[in-house]
């Protein structure tokens, strides 16, 4: 079980976010989200937004606190990365 998390360097909606992500599985993902509280909704394509207050909480739980760099390397790396999709042009 890997659960990653990077550091909350992510300005949104007034707050600073961290992602969460597993390089495992999106199951192993989905139920250590949920054992923390965070909510369906924050989940993105192949990761979850978490704002800071929950960053300590994350480590405590076992997440492994990487680089965002190291977070998006492993995502690919495991086959579990899902970029955006771009809209075409026209």
């Amino acid at each position: 079980m890997t659960v990653l998390i990077d550091p909350p360097l992510v300005p949104s909606r007034g707050r600073m976010w961290s992602h969460l992500a597993s390089d495992t599985s999106y199951d192993e993902l989905h139920a250590f989200a949920g054992a923390l509280g965070v909510p369906p909704r924050a989940f993105e394509r192949d990761h979850y937004d978490v704002p800071a207050e929950l960053y300590d909480a994350a480590v405590a739980a076992g997440a492994l606190p990487v680089s965002s760099r190291v977070l998006v390397r492993r995502l690919i790396d495991s086959g579990l990365r899902r970029r955006k999709r771009t809209q075409p042009r026209g």
